[in-house]
């Protein structure tokens, strides 16, 4: 059985606590790493300024490069979307416990 744990990160600066299990805390470490790496990218473009407009532009872009790498090498759809509904389930509770959306 997987133990549950809580993760302390944070993402351009901003605290948040995630839920995930010992087996995937060195992945979302390394998720977190890049989506601020990408978003520092974004910063420093200068052609977005909000925070929650980078973080859009991020997961789109993330997104971008995610589809175009699986699709050269072809990948189980059901399974890739299985993950991003997780991922926007951990993202909305992580956002919704900061108090920063209640529906996302």
């Amino acid at each position: 059985m997987n133990k549950d744990t809580v993760l302390n990160v944070a993402v351009m600066g901003r605290e948040f606590r995630i839920h995930c299990s010992g087996e995937e805390r060195e992945e979302l470490l390394l998720a977190v790493s890049c989506l601020n790496r990408k978003m520092q990218e974004i910063k420093s473009a200068g052609k977005i300024a909000g925070t929650e407009q980078i973080a859009i532009a991020a997961a789109i872009s993330m997104t971008h490069e995610l589809l175009s790498i699986r699709s050269q090498r072809g990948f189980d759809m059901n399974e890739f979307k299985r993950r991003i509904e997780l991922l926007e389930c951990r993202v909305s509770d992580a956002l919704t416990d900061q108090g920063i959306y209640k529906n996302l």
